[in-house]
């Protein structure tokens, strides 16, 4: 028997064909055209388009491959459906992402659909860089960046994923349980619980772990259509920019007021 992450091919020469198979997700949508344009915006192509006999669209850009079926009925907020797409760097595909979202939205909507998440590292996947767009039809589309060689070979402990921050403590910690509920698990209340309880009992963590928390907080609350809780956050934040930081300090907190700017309109925390 193989082992785990073995190649089974040579066991069954039947097994050859899956050499140079290829795996196409398909997703359901309402409306082909909705989720054409909301790709073909984020700079994707239409690369095939049918009415009849059922509605089927194809949208692509390099190896990605998006194909969705038309469902009568289908409900964003009921959907389940997801796929994976892996790229060797995460940045710059969610840049483009975000330059159409923005040329739309004038920003990177957080809540409802369509929305994208930000590239964070996850700990229930083996600590690379994440992020996922939920489309309009409410399917998750989750691009993850590729691992190196020796990242491969680490990765798998007893069947789990594991990974911390180096050196982290325990609102780290608390962050990256909140990325895996908020961003991967599509939980943002029970994110901003984890959270939010540990910013409360480590009010001395580094600066630089309150920046991030209070930053990833301020999106959390805007998921949960809480402006005003959005705003504390933020000027939680902001409170943290004075004199006496060390650079490395500074540099986590305008980091982290980077990623809130686009986050409310007006008043420090605007587009």
């Amino acid at each position: 028997m193989a082992e785990v992450g073995e190649d089974p091919v040579g066991e069954d020469p039947r097994s050859d064909v899956s050499q140079d198979a290829t795996m196409i997700p398909m997703l359901p949508c309402a409306d082909i055209d909705e989720v054409a344009e909301f790709w073909t915006l984020l700079g994707l192509r239409v690369a095939y388009r049918q009415v009849r006999p059922n509605p089927y669209v194809v949208v692509q850009q390099g190896g990605i491959d998006l194909h969705y079926y038309g469902m009568e009925g289908h409900d964003p907020e009921q959907s389940h459906s997801t796929c994976g797409l892996v790229v060797t760097d995460t940045e710059p595909l969610h840049e483009q992402f975000a330059e159409g979202f923005r040329a739309r939205f004038g920003k990177v909507p957080q809540s409802g659909t369509p929305r994208m998440t930000r590239p964070r590292r996850r700990a229930n996947n083996a600590g690379l860089s994440g992020f996922s767009v939920i489309d309009p039809a409410g399917n998750w589309i989750r691009v993850s960046r590729r691992p190196a060689a020796e990242e491969e070979k680490a990765r798998a402990v007893d069947d789990r994923l594991e990974w911390a921050t180096a050196g982290g403590g325990p609102l780290a910690r608390a962050l990256e349980n909140a990325v895996v509920q908020g961003d991967s698990h599509g939980d943002p209340r029970q994110a901003h619980r984890i959270l939010a309880g540990a910013l409360a009992r480590h009010p001395d963590a580094p600066v630089a772990d309150r920046a991030a928390a209070w930053a990833y907080v301020a999106e959390l609350r805007v998921r949960l259509d809480d402006p005003a809780g959005a705003r504390e956050a933020v000027a939680e934040l902001g409170a943290l920019d004075g004199p006496g930081l060390t650079g490395e300090d500074r540099a986590a907190v305008e980091q982290a007021q980077r990623e809130v700017a686009e986050l409310l309109p007006g008043d420090g925390a605007g587009r």
